[in-house]
């Protein structure tokens, strides 16, 4: 092997090594999950109305006759 085919496959690798990590850094950046998770429970007061308390609360009012 003489000094320039040797030069010429390490600059190859170097350069693959190079093309492959910014791809890989691509496709890892691409895939990253979002930072948020989409609610599945209700926001606000929406939330509060149908906890199974406030329905309780709401029920016993009514039955006692105080709303």
């Amino acid at each position: 092997m003489d000094g320039q085919e040797r030069g010429s496959r390490l600059r190859s690798f170097v350069l693959g090594g190079l093309v492959g990590a910014s791809a890989a850094l691509a496709a890892a950046k691409r895939n990253r999950p979002q930072r948020r998770p989409r609610r599945t429970t209700p926001a606000g007061l929406a939330a509060f109305e149908e906890a199974p308390c406030y329905r309780e609360l709401v029920e016993t009012e009514e039955r006692l006759g105080l709303s």
